[in-house]
This record gives C-alpha cells, structure tokens and sequence, in this order.
C-alpha cells in the first residue's frame, strides 16, 4: 500500500520538484525561458515604437493557445470526476493489467484524486496565464507610440509577458507528467520510471536542447538572475 502511494504521487512531486531544481540551475545556466525573456522585452521595446495589428495578432495568438489549454483542461477535470463515478470497472480493467498485484478500490480512487489534483492545478496556471497576458495587452494598448516608450513602462509589460509564460509552461508540465500518471495504470513501477523520463526529457528541452543552444546564439543580454534589471 505504502509503494502504491508513493508511485502516485511521485508525479506530482516530480511536477513540484521541477521548479526548484529548474531555479536552482537557471542561476549556472540560463534556461530557454530565461533566455526568451530577453526577447520578450526586446519585442516590447520594439513594439511601442510601432503603429501596426502586428503585436495584437501575436499577443491574440498567445491568449488563444492559453485559452486553448485552459479549456481542454477543463473537460479533462470533467471527465476524471465521472471516472470516479465508475471507479469499480477502473479496478478491474487496472487488476487484468496487473495481475500480480492486488489493487484495491481505495488506491485506485486516490490516485484518481491526485490525477483530479493536478488538472485543477495545472487550470489555475492556466486562468493566471490568461490573466496575465490580458494586463499585458491593455498595458500594450495604453503605450505612447509617439514616443520611444518609458523603460520603466516597458520593463513592467516585458515581466508581465514572462510571469504569464511562465505560468503557462507550470500548466504545460501537467500534461507532460500525467503521462506518468497513466503508465501507474499499466504497473506502478511504469509510473515512476516514465515519471523520471519525462522529468529528463523536459530538463533536456529547457536547458541543452538544439532550440536553446540556436536562442542563445543571438548574444543579446539575459536578464540579471537576481531580479534586476539590465537596462
């Protein structure tokens, strides 16, 4: 029962226990996100010089992918709520995948509430995401585009823009890590193992994958990783 547990929720700890270790290697090397945050800013201080739909329909593009995920999720938490419903034809179709072992009723139910607990999780980044871009466009919005743009006003649209990104990659991770969730169904060592590859596969994208090392390449200035500016 002790194992059961644990392989349930090591998901969930592995979504939790990325952010930390995550932060903790930004500070050594900067990550893709920390990288685009620079371009993020450039694109603001680019975008208040300009009188064009150009940055609408990128910031509408980005609202849409947001609203997107936010939505399915939604349906997702729908769906594992009646799942429970029928929890006992869940028990038996996991007991024919794991026939060596015994399974009862009440760890199938909890790993369901944690599968329930994540989506909820991962919706909640995704309506602050969207709330997040929303200030961003207003903030765009309400620029002077007669002027070169205060720093200050830019630098508050550039945060804003990576605090809703950010966001929106904790929601993401979700989806990543709930495919541990489902090997658990197949045998709950699948679940850990898939958990932990999927852990190192994410790592691998954010911080030496082809896309970082191409970003990282232009050599335009990172933000300071102790919350300063570089302007």
């Amino acid at each position: 029962m002790t194992m059961t547990l644990a392989a349930s929720l090591f998901p969930l700890l592995c979504w939790l226990s990325y952010v930390v270790f995550a932060g903790w290697l930004e500070r050594r090397r900067p990550s893709l996100s920390i990288i685009m945050g620079a371009q993020r800013k450039r694109w603001v201080r680019n975008a208040v010089r300009r009188e064009t739909p150009l940055d609408a329909i990128l910031s509408g593009n980005l609202m849409s992918a947001v609203s997107f995920f936010a939505s399915t999720t939604v349906l997702i938490i729908l769906a594992l709520i009646a799942v429970l419903g029928q929890v006992d034809s869940v028990v038996e179709a996991v007991r024919v995948m794991q026939p060596g072992v015994d399974l009862t009723t009440a760890a199938v139910e909890r790993h369901i509430v944690i599968f329930l607990i994540m989506f909820v999780m991962a919706f909640m980044a995704f309506t602050l995401s969207l709330r997040q871009f929303n200030h961003f466009c207003i903030m765009l919005g309400a620029a002077d585009h007669t002027e070169a743009g205060d720093q200050e006003e830019i630098y508050v649209m550039a945060a804003l823009n990576t605090l809703a990104a950010r966001n929106f990659n904790h929601g993401i991770r979700v989806y990543y890590f709930a495919i541990g969730m489902i090997a658990w169904f197949v045998s709950i060592w699948a679940g850990i193992v898939v958990s932990v590859l999927v852990f190192g596969s994410i790592l691998y994208r954010e911080f030496f994958s082809a896309a970082r090392e191409l970003v990282a390449g232009l050599k335009q200035d990172l933000p300071k990783q102790d919350g300063t500016r570089d302007d």
